[in-house]
């Protein structure tokens, strides 16, 4: 690929920008106007190149770098290049691609948790957070869950927005798929209160714990 092709790529996402999901996407902290399913149609038709991906992510522009991590070779990142993505991503739907796209496949993935998770920085932290509620679905074993539900019990109340919203997730998960803490993990979300008033619509569940985790049992039939 020629070094045009971002050019290229670049007037493709403009024609493709709409004032009004830019409107709707600035009232969730995200600077985009290009609708996720035109967006992804075009990253089909891109295919994976590793190496435009890189330069589209250096554009700085959020549409194209939802484009790079659509395009990208996870497995390709080394962990400071990553490290360094997640830190430049600052708007929330950049990084949940990110980390959801790029970094759980990458293998580096446990070593940038760990990192992540003790971070200062609370949008790298939630990062941290999104990836160890990952492993509480898909893979416990080596998991304090009672030390997990201790930080969260200690700090999620007055967490910052993005770390508060990942730490109750990651509280909402353990309730789910760890029947032995469930009773804490209600518990905690009861008196925390975090997120019960949260705007839900009638059919979606609400992020309030206790009602995610009871709702989320019932399906599965294992309460």
């Amino acid at each position: 690929m020629s070094e045009t092709t971002v050019a290229e790529v670049m007037a493709r996402l403009a024609v493709l920008e709409d004032p009004r999901t830019r409107e709707v996407n600035e009232k969730h902290g995200d600077d985009h106007g290009v609708n996720l399913g035109k967006l992804r149609a075009l990253a089909k038709e891109l295919k994976t190149q590793q190496d435009l991906a890189r330069r589209l992510w250096k554009t700085g522009d959020s549409a194209a770098r939802l484009l790079a991590i659509l395009i990208c070779r996870p497995k390709a990142f080394e962990r400071d290049e990553l490290d360094k993505m997640l830190r430049e991503a600052r708007t929330p739907k950049v990084q949940d691609w990110l980390v959801g796209y790029a970094a759980k496949k990458n293998p580096h993935c446990e070593e940038l948790r760990t990192a992540w998770f003790a971070d200062p920085d609370p949008v790298v932290a939630s990062a941290g957070w999104a990836l160890t509620t990952d492993r509480v679905a898909k893979k416990p074993d080596g998991l304090d869950l009672s030390g997990l539900l201790e930080v969260i019990e200690a700090e999620m109340k007055d967490a910052p927005d993005r770390l508060q919203w990942a730490m109750n997730h990651c509280l909402a998960q353990i309730g789910i798929e760890h029947p032995e803490h469930r009773a804490r993990a209600m518990d905690i979300g009861e008196r925390l209160q975090v997120l019960k008033d949260y705007p839900t619509p009638p059919d979606c569940t609400s992020p309030f714990a206790p009602i995610w985790i009871t709702e989320m049992v019932r399906r599965r039939g294992d309460g």
